[in-house]
């Protein structure tokens, strides 16, 4: 190549130098960039993490799910006394027996040791032994069907399941609701509870376990909110193409506001007789928030008795 030709091609040597340059600007520019990006991510994550009011299983709001809560954390404390040795072993292992580490012991034949055996079938053994123990114990502690405080009257509420709706009855005030559950802040809430439709499964996470609803019989759920607040409650089981949406709002309310709701509801125009309560029972989703200022005596063991051919369902009553 001539000098001529060279400095034909200076001009395209040096764009090609400043576009290697801005490349390397660019290059340099992102990495910095997606470094910050990866740290704000990184910190926000464990900082999402923490926000635990949208885990209310780990944020409980009442004595019954505080129990259940930390009988959780206790049950994971002794499995990672399992699952921590396991992953240990499994590093210092592949460490030890690498094929470049000369100095591991090599036997060949070796078949049995007795402390080996003792130790991988004696603990999970204890851990199951002390796992079902704790479990007997709470799962009576906790029995839904049981009184909260026996020497407080908990607020009775009969809860019926619908197509895709909660049906919410306070026999002694003698209102209805529908998506809507208020009750008093620290005092026992005692729930009947059935179906008008296939199996559901009532829960609301922050204050109690989940409980069934079924067809022609009556389970119980016992619960207590600590505070005032608004908690999510919804149907734990797929029934249907309504399902997603048979979500309800538990309130936990002073009892003075508990009371001026009471009044409210009874000021509505809107009655819950039979003919009412068919069309209320007719599939609907999204239903929204409906308040029923009188209800047909006895309308929870009538639809109970639907189901039934007309006899009575020995229910199980509550529990002290």
């Amino acid at each position: 190549m001539t000098s001529a030709n060279l400095f034909q091609y200076r001009p395209l040597m040096t764009d090609r130098a400043q576009a290697n340059d801005m490349d390397a600007i660019v290059k340099q520019a992102f990495t910095r960039k997606s470094r910050r990006v990866a740290i704000v991510v990184c910190a926000a994550l464990p900082a999402g993490g923490c926000d635990l009011s949208h885990f209310p299983v780990l944020d409980p709001k009442g004595p019954i799910t505080l129990a259940e809560r930390d009988f959780l954390l206790t049950a994971v404390v002794l499995m990672l006394v399992v699952i921590i040795p396991v992953f240990l072993m499994t590093f210092l292992f592949a460490w030890r027996y690498r094929s470049s580490n000369s100095k591991a012991r090599y036997t060949p034949d070796w078949c049995y040791s007795a402390i080996t055996e003792t130790v991988i079938w004696l603990v999970p053994a204890l851990i199951v032994i002390i796992l079902g123990s704790l479990l007997w114990i709470k799962t009576h502690k906790l029995d839904p069907y049981k009184r909260i405080d026996a020497s407080v009257r908990p607020l009775e509420i009969e809860v019926i399941a619908q197509d895709w709706k909660w049906l919410f009855i306070y026999p002694e005030q003698g209102i209805a609701v529908v998506n809507q559950l208020v009750f008093p802040s620290q005092t026992p809430i005692s729930l009947k509870l059935t179906s008008d439709t296939v199996m559901n499964s009532f829960f609301i996470p922050a204050l109690s376990g989940q409980i069934y609803t079924m067809a022609g019989m009556q389970t119980r759920l016992n619960l207590l909110a600590d505070a005032p607040g608004r908690f999510s409650g919804r149907n734990a089981q797929y029934s249907g193409s309504g399902f997603s949406s048979q979500h309800f709002q538990a309130i936990a309310a002073s009892p003075e506001q508990f009371e001026a709701w009471v009044a409210k509801v009874k000021q509505s125009p809107n009655k819950l007789d039979d003919a009412t309560y068919r069309a209320l029972a007719a599939p609907s989703s999204r239903h929204p928030v409906t308040y029923y200022s009188t209800v047909e005596p006895n309308m929870f063991q009538t639809i109970i008795m639907k189901y039934t051919g007309g006899h009575q369902h020995a229910s199980h009553p509550a529990r002290d």
